[in-house]
């Protein structure tokens, strides 16, 4: 199952405000701890949004709106994410209450959110490559044990 870690926007974040060391170097750690059990699909930062654009369409129909940022912090804007693949949902939960909280004024929200799986294993190919890999190993064994002639 994947999961997003949606970390949220704050005032500071906004801000384009730097991190203190101590939450960069946990924030860090926390990622190389998932990355170590081998969860860690993604984790990114993302720019304030005073460098985005909102694209909104009218329910009405007609041409989209754009709307340059910044946009209201209210809004529940990302400051980060991460994108994890673990077998429970408790799994999930376990990993993002592990991600560190910066010091400081003001709440912190994290949003965790399970992702729609495909119903094919598009995203993974290391499985369907080593299902077709399998499946030639059973062809090749197919065609090496051959049926015994019936003695008479």
């Amino acid at each position: 199952m994947r999961f997003m870690l949606m970390i949220k926007a704050t005032g500071y974040s906004e801000a384009g405000v730097e991190p203190s060391r101590e939450y960069a170097e946990a924030r860090q750690t926390c990622r190389q701890s998932m990355a170590q059990a081998g969860v860690l699909l993604a984790a990114e930062e993302l720019r304030p949004s005073t460098s985005g654009v909102r694209i909104t369409y009218s329910a009405l129909g007609g041409e989209p709106s754009l709307q340059t940022g910044p946009f209201p912090t209210d809004t529940a804007l990302m400051a980060e994410y991460a994108l994890i693949e673990v077998q429970s949902e408790d799994e999930a939960l376990n990993w993002a209450l592990r991600m560190p909280v910066p010091a400081g004024p003001g709440e912190y929200e994290i949003e965790l959110r399970r992702l729609e799986e495909p119903a094919d294993a598009w995203r993974e190919p290391r499985i369907r490559a080593m299902e077709a890999d399998l499946q030639d190993q059973l062809d090749m064994l197919q065609k090496m044990v051959q049926p015994l002639p019936e003695r008479l």
